[in-house]
């Protein structure tokens, strides 16, 4: 959510909640009209109807390295139409599978891969992530410059499912197709009804109705997953599993005058202050550290963020002197912000005595800006640390590997066209919901399908997608006891795209092996 190099991350939307209305409208009866995209041919005006691509696959063969076997395996790059309830069509969906060998008749598990966004291809998870290939990489160092590399994944998922990466309409190479416009697939609705009908396509085209299913989504792709998987048991597909990476199901935290973001944001802000050393004393072990942060922030630091005004000055003080000793700050530069260190803040904060900043999609990585006195920071490190090698290596992996060539160019992201042009109103309960909350579509989905499984993944240094709000908003989704043990977490030291630390992704993917042999034995 972000800019284009930003790529795949949900962040960005919270920024575009700030002009939005934040309530359930309960007597409105009208919609309230989405933003219009006339006039401009990238957003699928009406004026120019879209060449309409013919499907098409091209089919490679591999084998990679995981764990203790070689899995050999056919790669699938290649176009799916999708098309309206009229039978019209309405996206070319770009996507690469990966089939291992020897599949039980059509019972392996099938995995679909997506990121977030709004607006961003499936390249990031595609090329990082569990896939057969993935970028090298440098832990919390940026990647140097070209010539970069792409290595055999020996943790990739390719040994306990089939793999889908699939690009979000106006992404990638998927693109609208005839009469479709912006506003028909560029929202929170749309854009998992669009992928509904992918999913239904490409488990009808491939006999795969009968294998377990998964879905794997990270940052606004876990957004799209809690609405996706309703919609897809709502048609008759159920699901044996999703799994969330960096989750955003709530974005009402974003809005003003709201403390929760506060409260949700000390833990990890709390977190990377530990790894940079900045916490006095500093706990040896950062996961009892951090399970001291989570009881202050949900009790006395709730507390008083809820006196608002009226706090008392001895009080107000305690709390500012608690948590300096978590975040590493001064007491009177906590006091001075009103006891609410946002992470803009405390990125730029945090380090301003070596004249640096932290990252905010890992807040490992160390930035320069041009003004050290500055109150935010000018961009993300973190990205830049990795874009760059992961454009380049895409291009290149695709057009070399995978034999899959086109006359324009993929798109890694899309936001300018399509972020601004989100459609983020929902219809709930007669109203219609300003701020987008997912979390009772995922709730619906489980308590009507009692054996589907959530596993979610989470970077401890993640500070566009905290993880003590993904562990808030799970905690509230209205399940029974039955129910919540279908709930499953893996927290890792990594940031929001967890698998660029490689010891992370060697556990989450000892993590997410154990999930997939539980949900689909």
């Amino acid at each position: 959510m972000r800019q284009f190099p930003l790529a795949s991350l949900a962040f960005a939307t919270l920024l575009a909640l700030g002009s939005l209305p934040l309530h359930a409208a309960d007597d409105t009866k009208d919609a309230p009209k989405a933003q219009s995209d006339k006039g401009d041919k990238d957003k699928g005006d009406k004026a120019d109807e879209q060449p309409v691509p013919a499907d098409r696959t091209v089919v490679t063969r591999h084998s990679v390295r995981i764990g203790n076997r070689t899995v050999s395996y056919q790669a699938t790059a290649g176009r799916l139409l999708v098309h309206d309830d009229k039978g019209k069509p309405t996206v070319s969906f770009f996507y690469v599978a990966y089939t291992a060998d020897g599949g039980k008749g059509g019972k392996r598990p099938v995995t679909f891969f997506y990121n977030g966004g709004p607006g961003s291809s499936s390249m990031w998870l595609h090329m990082g992530s569990y896939g057969p290939v993935r970028v090298a990489n440098d832990g919390d160092k940026p990647i140097p410059p070209a010539p970069y590399r792409f290595v055999p994944n020996e943790y990739s998922l390719l040994d306990k499912s089939d793999l889908v990466f699939i690009d979000a309409p106006g992404t990638g190479y998927s693109q609208l197709a005839g009469k479709t416009e912006g506003k028909d697939v560029w929202g929170v609705d749309q854009d998992a009804d669009a992928f509904t009908r992918f999913i239904q396509r490409y488990v009808t085209v491939n006999n795969r109705w009968n294998s377990p299913k998964f879905l794997f989504g990270e940052s606004y792709g876990t957004t799209r997953s809690a609405v996706l998987v309703k919609s897809l048991q709502d048609k008759g597909m159920e699901f044996n599993g999703v799994v969330l990476m960096s989750s955003i199901l709530d974005f009402s935290v974003a809005a003003p005058g709201i403390d929760h973001g506060y409260i949700v944001n000390l833990p990890t802000e709390a977190a990377i202050a530990w790894y940079h050393n900045k916490v006095p004393n500093k706990p040896a072990d950062i996961g009892t550290f951090l399970a001291d942060v989570r009881r202050f922030a949900s009790g006395d630091y709730t507390l008083a963020l809820a006196k608002g005004d009226a706090i008392e000055p001895a009080e107000a003080d305690r709390i500012a002197s608690q948590m300096s000793r978590y975040l590493g700050l001064s007491p009177q530069y906590i006091k001075e912000a009103n006891l609410r260190v946002g992470p803009s803040r405390f990125r730029k904060e945090l380090l301003r005595d070596q004249r640096l900043t932290v990252g905010r999609l890992d807040g490992r990585f160390q930035g320069i800006d041009p003004d050290a006195a500055g109150e935010t920071p000018d961009g993300d490190t973190a990205s830049d640390a990795i874009t760059g090698a992961y454009v380049a290596t895409f291009n290149q992996y695709i057009a070399t590997e995978l034999k899959f060539t086109e006359d324009r160019p993929y798109l890694p992201n899309n936001y300018g066209a399509i972020g601004k042009n989100w459609d983020w109103k929902r219809k709930k309960n007669g109203g219609w919901l300003q701020a987008t909350y997912v979390g009772d579509d995922l709730g619906d989905a489980m308590r009507r399908n009692p054996h589907l499984k959530v596993f979610s993944a989470n970077g401890y240094y993640d500070l566009a997608t905290p993880f003590y709000a993904t562990e808030f908003d799970l905690s509230h989704l209205g399940l029974e006891p039955a129910e919540r043990k279908n709930v499953t977490f893996g927290f890792y030291p990594s940031g929001h795209m967890i698998y660029i630390d490689q010891p992370s992704l060697q556990q989450s993917k000892a993590d997410l092996s154990r999930f997939y042999d539980d949900a689909a034995p």
